[in-house]
């Protein structure tokens, strides 16, 4: 921090001795050592406070990229799930409306018991294989 060597701090040490009295330096010595110690504290708690503060500061934007991150993730979820209604929907009207087209078309008439061995005939000349043609 500071550029202080030790021949200048044997210097400020003789100045201060002399300045001072050999009595009270010990006493000056250990005010000066807890001012630099509380000085030191602060510092440190100062740095600490703006670490935080910063650390704050990334948790908050990392929160709002993820609000909007799910905020477009629950948009294209609810328009899959709108997609997926319409379908559903336009499938039931058409299904109801083949429903309504079945219910209101005419009944298919049965044939009369007498023409069922025709039918059955006409079934087994279908099944015949057709006859081979002559090449000549």
């Amino acid at each position: 921090m500071f550029d202080i060597g030790f021949s200048e701090l044997l210097l400020i040490a003789v100045v201060a001795l002399i300045v001072i009295g050999p009595e009270r330096l010990p006493k000056v010595a250990r005010t000066l050592g807890h001012l630099f110690g509380r000085m030191q504290r602060y510092v440190n708690d100062v740095k600490a406070d703006i670490s935080r503060e910063m650390e704050l500061d990334e948790l908050r934007k990392m929160q709002s990229s993820m609000e909007d991150a799910a905020r477009s993730f629950q948009s294209s979820v609810n328009q899959g799930v709108g997609e997926a209604e319409r379908e559903m929907d336009r499938l039931a009207q058409d299904t109801q409306s083949a429903a309504d087209a079945y219910a209101e078309a005419p009944a298919p008439v049965e044939p009369p018991a007498s023409a069922a061995p025709a039918q059955r005939e006409l079934a087994l000349d279908t099944n015949q294989k057709p006859p081979a043609h002559d090449k000549a």
